[in-house]
């Protein structure tokens, strides 16, 4: 009678290099800055760990801050023309 061999040891979990990631961050740069910005950081964060250069990852972090600055300086001349609409009086009924 043989007795079964052991099963082997299970292997280290395999480490995420962050690409995929990276490149998840690019495109939700372009369609949420902010959350671009979270997911590209996180995704440079595990590249480094891994010892990997993640290009998409630094390109959606760039690509996510000057967006969100467009954004914001859009929104301030958006409101300031608002502003500036309802201090002139201007209505859609004025004939």
């Amino acid at each position: 009678m043989t007795t079964p061999a052991p099963a082997p040891a299970p292997g280290p979990a395999p480490t995420s290099d962050g690409k995929t990631l990276g490149i998840v961050g690019l495109v939700l740069a372009f369609l949420a800055p902010l959350i671009g910005l979270i997911v590209s950081i996180i995704a440079r964060n595990q590249s480094k760990a891994a010892g990997v250069e993640n290009t998409p990852a630094k390109v959606g972090l760039i690509l996510s801050i000057v967006f969100m600055v467009l954004y914001v300086i859009f929104l301030i001349i958006y409101f300031v023309v608002i502003a500036a609409a309802v201090g002139t009086g201007m209505t859609t009924y004025d004939y």
